[in-house]
């Protein structure tokens, strides 16, 4: 796995790219004007995106009617040196259609115990929970 990243203006805009030519943009959001998301938000949306495979492909494979599905990422900072890495993450997932709670549930523990290699990549440093809600439902 490769990807290029280039600075494209003057300042903190950066595209990243991967092998098959698509990219993301990154920049400094502390900066009026941002135009891409910041590198730790990059970090929320690959928990958001790897887990959210993983649920969606387990429920897909078991037969369930997904006709909603979003995930809300928040993660929580803490100062060591100079840097702020995260020292917490929170995903919920929000699934709609007909769908058995219990395999959503059964689905999600799935991919932060066994499947999503972003959160397994960063669970040495950073204590990562999750929460299911199946039509509006808090499992």
């Amino acid at each position: 796995m490769k990807i290029t990243l280039h600075r494209i203006n003057d300042d903190f805009l950066f595209e990243c790219t991967n092998s098959q030519g698509n990219s993301i943009l990154l920049d400094n959001t502390t900066q009026p004007g941002a135009k891409g998301v910041s590198p730790m938000e990059s970090v929320l949306m690959a928990v958001a995106g790897c887990s959210g495979i993983d649920v969606v492909s387990i429920l897909k494979k078991q037969r369930q009617e997904i006709t909603g599905f979003q995930a809300e990422v928040e993660g929580e900072r803490v100062q060591v040196d100079d840097a702020k890495p995260f020292k917490a993450i929170k995903v919920k997932f929000l699934l709609e259609g007909n769908i058995d709670p219990k395999k959503a549930q059964k689905a999600a523990e799935l991919s932060f115990e066994k499947y999503c290699s972003v959160s397994k990549t960063l669970e040495p440093n950073v204590e990562i929970g999750y929460e299911v809600y199946v039509n509006g439902e808090k499992i």
